[in-house]
């Protein structure tokens, strides 16, 4: 059965094929135009409607990199369903190597935007109308701020069923809980009906090739268990996702150059060293220890730091659940959901 034509701004994508639409957004200040651009790839024969969107901050290339793969898959050439690929939201952040928009507007808290209001608001309302909401569900892919790395992690909307069990599919090293914030693309999706998985790994403006392998085969695993794509080609997640409960952000004790001992994706018991920072002239040294037993699933990357810096993201670990289940990681994650990526400053 062939389904029908796929229209999206002015265009019309006819099935079985694929087309790059541009979305007008705005002009620069030179009147050079600026559009939201979204990969459609419409199949032959009916299925779900996903996106993959990446760089909602400017600085995030991790995404952009994984998405850039995603698309030359050559399971899409088979696909049932529609996707539609996002790889650069924030255009304006990503061309000057930032994080926001021109005005300092962190987007992802201008959902659900307005037609009237400002570049962040009209931006998150073109991407939600004509992107998000007109799908079954999504996946938007992040990293930490700049200076600081994640290890490999889903974040999932405590309560959701949808997205708990996406996480469980795609396969990170780390599943955590994360409360939905006012103005964030998550929470408005959730409150429109539509299930969003947030991939959060690697370094603002800095490629990681852990990262990116992580991402691209957890969207085809995901893409494969929605029925849209074959599982030729498709691996396997070496391990099951380790299951965090809570977190707490380890922070410098004083200013000085900072050595670490541990890295991302290490388990510690309590008492462990984790770093040590000194004077530059060597005549203090102040060790970092555990305050508890956890995995690291952040740190800073900088060697200079000053007092109260976070320097570690530790994440308490969950026990496993019988069999895993969809409603025992549920459970498990929603008593004590993590904070945003952007509270941890």
């Amino acid at each position: 059965m062939t389904q029908q034509p796929f229209e999206i701004g002015t265009q019309t994508i006819a099935p079985g094929t694929r087309q790059t639409v541009n979305l007008p957004v705005s002009t620069l200040p030179d009147h050079t135009p600026v559009t939201l651009s979204v990969e459609v790839i419409h199949g032959k024969r009916p299925g779900p409607v996903m996106f993959v969107s990446a760089a909602v901050h400017g600085d995030e290339v991790v995404g952009v990199e994984i998405v850039r793969r995603v698309l030359r898959a050559e399971q899409l050439d088979k696909l049932r369903g529609t996707l539609l690929v996002v790889p650069v939201v924030n255009s304006f952040g990503f061309l000057n190597r930032s994080r926001y928009l021109p005005d300092r507007r962190d987007l992802n808290r201008c959902f659900p935007g307005t037609t009237k209001g400002s570049l962040g608001s009209r931006l998150a309302h073109i991407f939600l109308n004509e992107v998000v909401l007109r799908c079954d569900f999504g996946i938007d892919l992040h990293s930490a701020a700049i200076h600081r790395t994640n290890l490999p992690q889903c974040r999932i909307t405590p309560g959701d069923k949808t997205t708990a069990a996406m996480a469980q599919t795609f396969g990170a090293p780390v599943i955590l809980g994360s409360s939905l914030r006012d103005g964030s693309l998550r929470a408005e999706a959730a409150e429109r009906g539509t299930p969003v998985l947030l991939y959060e790994a690697g370094e603002g403006l800095r490629f990681d090739e852990n990262s990116v392998r992580h991402g691209v085969a957890g969207i085809l695993r995901v893409m494969h268990t929605k029925g849209m794509i074959a599982s030729k080609g498709i691996t396997k997640a070496r391990s099951a996702p380790l299951f965090c409960k809570s977190s707490e952000w380890l922070r410098a004790p004083a200013g000085g150059l900072l050595r670490t001992f541990r890295d991302t994706g290490e388990t510690v018991a309590e008492g462990d060293v984790l770093a040590a920072v000194a004077d530059p002239f060597g005549e203090f040294e102040t060790e970092m220890l555990a305050p508890s037993g956890g995995i690291l699933i952040g740190r800073a990357v900088l060697p200079i730091v000053n007092e109260g810096d976070a320097i570690f993201h530790l994440a308490a670990l969950s026990p496993q659940a019988n069999g895993d289940t969809v409603e025992d990681l549920t459970a498990q994650l929603d008593a004590d959901p993590l904070f945003d990526e952007d509270e941890i400053i």
